[in-house]
């Protein structure tokens, strides 16, 4: 409830009657501070109250955003509106606002306007800023990595399909999004099959002389070989962009009258193809799950809340089919209404990726029309939000928010057992309380060559592999092989880098810490030891400090455990805790061994022309084309590297310079 104004309080006149903020904001029905509960305002309160106010004197009378910034830079809150002066006007008043608001409005220090032309613009300038700035006041999508697409090339005479992420630079037809690299994967494997379209790069297209295996497996027709004319080829790429665009029932009646054609005419070989050709269609229909009658394309988003959490579920159709959906739990107070999420979750999700012409919903937002408008601008022709109340459109709706249902209930049943392992864990290692962040160490190298070490991230969410580290070992003095000096450096870096890190952080209470509260090093008593004057020359302090090593036989289960303070000690061998701490040990394991690997395949591939200053993909061709390898280039006289096509005298000569320096 609100209080009446202060008797000296200079309160804008609009403040009274303003609206509350938006979507993107706060709920104003519930734990507000009444002046019954509360009969004094706090002074952190009036203190922010009072610097909004001075703030409130510049604010445009135009739609725009604005920023509430701590005293310390922090982003506090990103909001729009459609006239910023009078939703800035809501938090000036000295009572009557919920708990979140009141703490936000506390630690405000300053506030930053933008005005735009329409509300529109500002919808989507505060999605650019929430998701850049991550303010801790705001709703965030958390997850924002983009989708994969299929891509029909139409930038060579035999297009090819292939996987796709990112800008679409790539002359050519997109299709998608896809939930998952799996589902794509998926699709693209029936789609080779159904239209035998090529997946090869370019430079492996070229370079053919005789067919390869995808030929010999009939999941490519071949026409780097000239298998099939390219006329003939063109026709498969066109069934397939029909199929993609929505015309599969068409394409399928097509396959099956030539077929029957075939087999009419005795030509049963082609008859068989056809006929994989048509099972291979069937297949992808088939693996769809849900697929809408009379809707060609539509986004579906359905959001459930239980015990605080929020999960929104959301599923993508297109051409007719459903091609797979995706998990989001945003980070959201709890307070906050479903509608509210959702309506500041659909901002974010479009700030950059296209829509269908339908976006169905299963909770009316506030934001509908202005998200539409923004949407149908993109989009170059009209969007329709809703949330559908009958018929095949609310059958998808409720589809989806029974899925967003029991993945929440799935994800509270992991958190709850994630608690319970990281309570057990705490106990283990004399822990004052279950572990917030988990930082686990190991290294990798092949006889001391490309020596790294690598940190992985656990916590109650489950492996945090957003906060996965590798570190390249640097250090030339360290021994070839020296697992405790690679260990020494690896933590070294690390807990310099949080020393800088603890000077500059924020207060926010609900994010992910960036301080460990136990470390774990795989390894004995030399790796802990190393370990620990790390961590005691990093003047870092607060962090339990723990080793694993193999037990006898390299066995698991008989894993010994070295603690600053305590005789080693052991677990017993069925004990859930010590199954997490394997799981935790293993994950760094293969984390390390992982991007070893990779950057040892990287030394192996390397080419000796990649070191040379302006040396590109073309001239390096040109050098290869000419002289055969780079140990062929590296010993050409300079009078033959300036007879090369496509390299002028200046090129040649730092080419051939390089080279004699090396030598």
């Amino acid at each position: 409830m609100t209080s009446p104004r202060a008797p000296n309080d200079d309160l804008p006149p609009e403040a009274e009657d303003a609206h509350e903020p938006e979507t993107a904001g706060f709920d104003m029905s519930d734990d507000v501070l009444s002046t019954d509960d509360a009969p004094e305002t706090p002074e952190s309160v009036k203190r922010g109250v009072a610097v909004i106010r001075q703030y409130w004197k510049h604010a445009p009378n135009t739609p725009g955003v604005y920023r509430m910034i701590a005293e310390n830079g922090e982003v506090l809150y990103v909001g729009k509106a459609k006239n910023v002066r009078k939703r800035v006007a809501s938090y000036t008043r000295l009572a009557g606002h919920v708990n979140r608001i009141a703490r936000m409005i506390s630690a405000t220090a300053s506030m930053i306007f933008i005005s735009v032309e329409t509300e529109t613009d500002a919808l989507l300038l505060e999605a650019n800023l929430i998701k850049q700035l991550k303010p801790r006041f705001n709703v965030l999508m958390r997850d924002d990595k983009s989708f994969p697409y299929i891509l029909i090339a139409n930038d060579h005479e035999a297009p090819q399909i292939a996987k796709h992420r990112g800008s679409r630079s790539r002359k050519g037809d997109y299709y998608g999004p896809f939930a998952s690299v799996w589902a794509v994967n998926r699709a693209l494997n029936a789609l080779e099959r159904a239209f035998l379209l090529r997946s090869c790069s370019q430079s492996y297209y070229d370079n053919r002389t005789r067919p390869c295996l995808l030929y010999q497996i009939k999941r490519c027709a071949g026409p780097c070989t000239g298998e099939i004319s390219l006329e003939d080829y063109a026709a498969l790429a066109q069934e397939a962009r029909d199929f993609l665009s929505g015309k599969s029932l068409s394409v399928r009646e097509q396959l099956a009258i030539e077929m029957t054609a075939a087999a009419e005419n005795l030509e049963f070989e082609r008859a068989a193809r056809l006929r994989d050709r048509i099972s291979a269609l069937s297949a992808i229909q088939g693996a769809q799950g849900v697929n809408p009658r009379s809707i060609e394309q539509a986004d579906v988003f359905a959001i459930a809340k239980e015990a605080g959490r929020f999960c929104i579920e959301a599923f993508f159709f297109r051409a007719y089919q459903n091609w797979g959906n995706r998990s989001y739990f945003p980070r959201a107070d709890a307070s906050l209404s479903e509608e509210e999420v959702l309506d500041a979750f659909l901002a974010q999700f479009y700030d950059e990726l296209p829509s269908p012409p339908l976006v169905l919903l299963s909770h009316r937002v506030e934001s509908a029309d202005v998200l539409a408008d923004m949407l149908s601008a993109r989009l170059k022709k009209r969007v329709d939000v809703a949330a559908p109340q009958r018929g095949e459109k609310r059958e998808l709706v409720d589809h989806a928010l029974t899925n967003a249902r029991q993945t929440l209930g799935r994800k509270l049943a992991e958190d709850a057992s994630q608690q319970q392992l990281l309570a057990a864990t705490a106990q283990i290692f004399d822990l004052p309380a279950p572990p917030r962040r988990i930082e686990v160490y190991d290294n990798s190298h092949t006889g001391g060559a490309q020596a790294i070490g690598a940190m992985i991230v656990a916590g109650p969410g489950g492996f945090m592999k957003a906060h996965y580290r590798t570190f390249n070992i640097k250090n030339t003095e360290i021994v070839p092989g020296d697992d405790y000096g690679m260990m020494r450096e690896v933590l070294t870096r690390r807990f310099a880098r949080l020393a800088k890190e603890d000077e500059n952080a924020t207060a926010d209470p609900d994010a992910f810490p960036s301080k460990p509260d136990l470390v774990l090093i795989d390894g004995g008593r030399g790796q802990y030891e190393a370990a620990r004057a790390a961590l005691a020359a990093s003047g870092v302090e607060g962090i339990a400090l723990a080793s694993i090593a193999k037990g006898a036989d390299r066995n698991a289960g008989r894993e010994t455990f070295f603690m600053e303070g305590r005789e080693p000690f052991r677990l017993p061998p069925h004990d859930p805790a010590l199954y997490f701490v394997q799981r935790l040990r293993d994950e760094a394991h293969r984390f390390a061994i992982g991007t070893h690997r990779a950057r040892r395949k990287k030394e192996f591939v390397k080419n000796p022309l990649d070191e040379i200053a302006g040396i590109g993909p073309s001239r390096k061709r040109a050098l290869l084309l000419a002289f055969g390898s780079a140990k062929a280039v590296s010993r050409a006289a300079l009078g033959d590297l300036e007879k090369t096509p496509g390299l002028n005298k200046a090129t040649a000569k730092l080419v051939y310079e390089h080279f004699q320096r090396s030598e």
